[in-house]
């Protein structure tokens, strides 16, 4: 891997708990405004600049990625952000109850994600993949981190372990009670030849990031006559962990309607599935799929299972979707139907709950987590993981280290 120290924009002494913010793509405009109210500092405003708008403003309209390019110089130009002097590379740590994950915040080539040497494990949407190339293309910066998970490394870890022993830049707890942690590594080089003996890294998060990065990189690599392969626009911003420090939770479904009568889902359904009504909510193990209608839980167990050879197949996203969303209820593409909708493993089955005793949804399925080891073995084959298979928690902050493409 070619990874790279950087030269770092990063809040200034006491403001880093200001300016951390959630993704851009966890929040919506209103949940986005009511957490940034009050605070001009938080690095919301650059990620979701819609905010700073009237009401109703097309978050892909020009205004939005003009605005969001004028906010990250308010920061900079107001000292809320300052600029590293050398570049770096840093220790991020986030710790949510007892699970603690350290990563390596450092920028990665386009090059290796072009080759696919970075590999991915689920296809884009056009339209937020072009969202994101203006974004970082408008503000010449990565404004939000790649997510990326490689396989344990003894050298990488002897290297963390010793710079967690020193004196942090700044740590916080945020406002879900996750401890964020980040320290400068004094010797970026002795990264940069570790990484260089890790023949691959794996998006976890951030598929439409890195993607657009690459295209910029393309971009400005066929505009420029003079291209090294050197160039800041080279290099995109990235958090590397390692695959034991990760936690992957369970991305769940709701149903909004049922294409027909209750009694004919139910008929299709007990062909594939033995259907054992128990009131357990949680999958006990993988290969189950729990079910909430009609104000009960059933757990799902296919009657025949997919060959374990095919590494997609096998995942239980991808036996719902085969034997159920699709043929049963007409939910062929769910990137695009609006019958379903998604909701991340950290709200627990309460949520699910909530969503059909509410009425906005008919039913719900609760998922057992893909593992790292599906998610490696689908990416090493070259292949692609249904929509939201995976959920990873806690979520990296944006805004306590940016990379400028210059």
């Amino acid at each position: 891997m070619r990874v790279k120290a950087f030269k770092a924009w990063r809040p200034a002494e006491g403001k880093a708990e200001q300016v951390a913010s959630v993704p851009y793509d966890v929040v919506d405009t209103a949940q986005a405004s009511a957490l940034a109210a009050g605070n001009p500092d938080s690095f919301l405003h650059v990620v979701r600049a819609e905010i700073d708008l009237p009401d109703g403003t097309d978050p892909y309209c020009d205004v939005v990625y003009t605005k969001a390019k004028a906010n990250l110089q308010r920061l900079m130009d107001d000292g809320v952000l300052i600029r590293e002097s050398e570049p770096s590379i840093y220790l991020y740590s986030q710790q949510m109850g007892d699970h603690i994950q350290y990563g390596i915040v450092a920028t990665c080539h386009v090059g290796d994600y072009e080759e696919g040497k970075i590999k991915i494990h689920e296809k884009t949407r056009r339209v937020k993949e072009e969202d994101r190339i203006r974004y970082v293309d408008t503000q010449n910066a990565n404004t939000g981190p790649v997510f990326l998970a490689y396989r344990d490394s003894e050298k990488i870890n002897a290297v963390v372990d010793a710079a967690r022993n020193s004196d942090p830049l700044y740590q916080f707890t945020a406002e879900d009670g996750v401890i964020h942690t980040v320290w400068k590594f004094g010797n970026a080089k002795e990264l940069e030849s570790a990484f260089g003996e890790i023949s691959a890294t794996y998006v976890a998060d951030g598929h439409h990031r890195s993607a657009s990065a690459a295209k910029v990189g393309a971009m400005r690599r066929a505009a420029n006559p003079n291209h090294t392969g050197e160039e800041p626009y080279n290099y995109f911003l990235a958090v590397m962990f390692p695959e034991s420090e990760l936690k992957i939770l369970a991305y769940n479904r709701v149903i909004l309607s049922l294409p027909g009568a209750p009694e004919e889902f139910f008929a299709a359904l007990e062909e594939k599935f033995a259907v054992e009504l128990n009131d357990v909510s949680v999958p006990r193990k993988a290969g189950e799929i729990c079910m909430y209608i009609n104000g009960a839980w059933s757990t799902l167990t296919p009657k025949q299972l997919p060959e374990a050879s095919d590494p997609v197949a096998a995942l239980d996203v991808s036996i719902l979707q085969n034997d159920v969303l699709a043929p049963i209820l007409g939910i062929e593409d769910p990137r695009e139907s609006n019958n379903i909708d998604f909701i991340g493993g950290i709200k627990g089955t309460d949520e699910l709950e909530r969503w059909v005793d509410e009425g906005r949804a008919v039913l719900a399925f609760s998922m057992y987590p893909t593992s790292m080891e599906q998610l490696f073995a689908v990416a090493d084959a070259g292949m692609l993981m249904p929509p939201k298979s995976t959920w990873f928690e806690p979520k990296l902050r944006s805004g306590l280290l940016v990379n400028t493409l210059d």
